[in-house]
């Protein structure tokens, strides 16, 4: 190929793979195995002291998921990449890199209710405090800085109510503070929001929604933008201090723009064991190949449809960023030019009982908890994902009592306006 710089759908397609050098296999295989031959003692202990790159056991790396590693990394414009085996994993690994006991993170409010449950309950036993904002006042981000403050995590798109947040302006509070920005870009995918070319340090997804599209294989990753100096201030040591499991090499030093990565696999993974099926990651691989054909599909659907409950009796409000009327619109231009996504909620005029009511009567849309799938998919968040929380703060997060998240698919949307139709009438 000559010198051009390929295209997303190019990259989707052939980012990280070739054809496989024994067998000439187009399809990236599934090398479903545990642990690797090395060629001798030396290249053994090479491997093990991090002197050189290679293939150990599959809890630390997997050429299947090589290739679903270097895909990710090139479409959001990052260095490298670690896949894992889910989105919560990947939080974990990010955060054990960056956070000792009692050091501070900042959260966005609007956030995946699993993701707000995990930040606020099983990192406590961790010795890690989670420090919430909003993220329609970005005075609020500048407010909850402190010296302890290691982290600042939003999501470029927020699950469930698909508001857009100002990436950049948060951005420049993470800078001021010197601190990493962390994107969770599930929702966004890079099709639609590249969050590193508006200033974040680290994008984390859920590889089980958009990416994969299919809703038939768990899988997290992290990607490295290669943009934050680890060495800056000691405030990182994970990085950026001897590492006494591997003779005293710093991180930073030795793998530079890189070594977020590295330490997310090499300390993270390995002594975590969160790792992803070489079998999910063919799987994932599989369906980021179509990626932008389905995520224009998604997005063309979401806002028929929003338009179509925006003028509907039954319907209190509708939350999508795609319709001119919405608060989040002019951030939905900026951000993401192609569309603002597939998932949305919409408040019904009967509350909570009528949103209950409504996933019930829903014939091709599936009631379950998952977002991301060519399938539409319709959720309860109140009474589901977001039952945890208290009324204040199922608001605070766009998960009123009357509030319904639709993921919306790949199907003709004229059968699923139909159905919603049947349903709201009923």
């Amino acid at each position: 190929m000559s010198d051009r710089l390929p295209g997303f759908s190019t990259l989707a397609v052939h980012a990280g793979a070739q054809p496989d050098p024994t067998t000439g296999a187009r399809a990236t295989p599934i090398y479903q195995t545990t642990s690797f031959v090395f060629n001798d003692a030396d290249h053994a202990a090479s491997l093990f002291g991090l002197q050189s790159f290679g293939n150990i056991y599959t809890r630390i790396g997997n050429p299947t998921n090589a290739v679903l590693e270097e895909r990710v990394a090139a479409l959001e414009g990052g260095t490298a990449a670690l896949a894992v085996a889910s989105g919560h994993a990947a939080q974990v690994v990010v955060l054990q890199q960056l956070l000792q006991p009692g050091d501070e993170f900042i959260a966005a409010r609007k956030l995946y209710g699993g993701s707000i449950n995990q930040f606020t309950h099983a990192f406590k036993s961790f010795g890690w405090n989670v420090v919430w904002a909003d993220p329609d006042d970005i005075t609020t981000f500048e407010r909850a800085v402190s010296p302890r403050t290691k982290a600042i995590f939003i999501e470029s798109i927020a699950n469930p109510g698909g508001s857009i947040t100002d990436i950049e302006a948060i951005s420049t509070v993470a800078r001021k503070a010197g601190v990493p920005l962390i994107v969770d870009n599930t929702l966004a995918s890079p099709y639609l929001i590249r969050p590193i070319d508006h200033g974040a340090d680290i994008v984390v997804h859920s590889l089980t929604k958009f990416l994969g599209g299919h809703g038939n294989s768990l899988g997290g990753i992290i990607v490295d933008a290669g943009t934050f100096d680890w060495s800056t201030g000691g405030k990182y040591p994970m990085l950026s201090e001897p590492r006494p499991e591997y003779h005293g090499i710093r991180l930073q030093e030795t793998f530079g723009n890189f070594a977020f990565a590295i330490a997310c696999r090499v300390l993270g993974l390995r002594d975590l064991g969160p790792a992803l099926s070489p079998f999910n990651a063919f799987m994932i691989l599989t369906g980021i190949e179509t990626l932008p054909l389905r995520m224009q599909k998604h997005c063309d659907n979401a806002k028929a449809i929003a338009e179509f409950l925006a003028g509907h009796p039954a319907v209190a409000s509708v939350s999508y960023a795609g319709l001119p009327g919405d608060k989040y619109n002019q951030l939905a231009r900026k951000y993401a030019p192609r569309g603002a996504g597939a998932v949305f909620t919409f408040s019904l005029k009967g509350g909570y009982d009528a949103g209950v009511s409504l996933v019930s009567k829903l014939q091709l849309f599936s009631h379950l908890a998952n977002v991301g799938d060519t399938r539409s998919l319709v959720i309860h968040p109140a009474s589901t994902t977001h039952s945890q929380l208290d009324d204040a703060a199922k608001i605070k997060s766009g998960a009123g009592p009357d509030v319904v998240r639709l993921s919306i698919g790949i199907e003709d949307k004229e059968d699923l306006i139909a159905d919603l139709e049947q349903a709201l009438s009923a």
